[in-house]
């Protein structure tokens, strides 16, 4: 691992060593962050199977049943009738929501879609037979839950990129910063340690300096004391 480029000395030893204690609770942060997105990134792609499965389903029979409403009734009155304007407005809400940081779109299906008794038909009673009302309950009936598939399609693939970035984050802290920052501090603790024993060997030298001038300057004057008596 590279060592970073600081000046070994007791400041930088403790600015690294809280840099360290961040970046290991980052990394725990979103190591926890990861797991919770992935664990409810498979519970999000599951739901999204079964919805797209189900709406598969009724998109294939509403198929099934205009093909059956065209032989009954004839392709230039059912496409006369589907060309009829109807008189009320779709109106279908957006929200958002937010999911682990994750900002998804959410859409709001009218309730009348809901209620098949309450459904306005974009056709008259007397344009078309009740053979075509079933293919066009069955679109309405789907048409929920395509919304609703949609906006689960977008927000796993919102999830996907987001676990991705949090992937990278944390393997960045793991594999790179953490070790980083542990190897300079290491290397750093082992100069100050380097430089405390030069000291100290310096102060002993010293010592021991100090300790024999003061045996000779001993020894003088007892030298001089004994050459007076004399």
């Amino acid at each position: 691992m590279a060592v970073m480029r600081v000046n070994p000395n007791r400041m930088e030893l403790l600015r690294l060593r809280g840099q360290l204690r961040i970046a290991r609770r980052g990394h725990k942060l979103l190591k926890d962050k990861r797991d919770e997105l992935m664990r409810q990134f498979l519970a999000l792609v599951l739901e999204v199977d079964k919805m797209r499965l189900k709406v598969e389903t009724l998109i294939a029979q509403s198929h099934k049943e205009m093909l059956l409403a065209r032989a009954a009734i004839g392709d230039e009155t059912v496409n006369a009738a589907l060309m009829t304007e109807g008189s009320g407005v779709l109106t279908v809400s957006v929200g958002r929501e937010n999911t682990m940081s994750v900002r998804s779109p959410v859409f709001f299906a009218p309730e009348e879609l809901a209620d098949i008794s309450s459904r306005s038909l974009p056709y008259g009673m007397t344009a078309a037979s009740g053979e075509l009302d079933r293919p066009i309950d069955t679109l309405a009936e789907a048409l929920p839950l395509l919304m609703e598939l949609a906006a689960y399609e977008h927000k796993s693939s919102l999830m996907a990129a987001e676990i991705e970035r949090t992937r990278r984050r944390v393997n960045s802290l793991e594999y790179v910063m953490i070790p980083n920052l542990e190897e300079t501090i290491h290397s750093i603790a082992m100069k100050m340690e380097e430089n405390e024993r030069g000291n100290l060997t310096r102060l002993m030298k010293v010592k021991d300096m100090i300790v024999e001038q003061e045996i000779e300057k001993r020894r003088a004057q007892a030298k001089e004391r004994r050459r007076q008596h004399t």
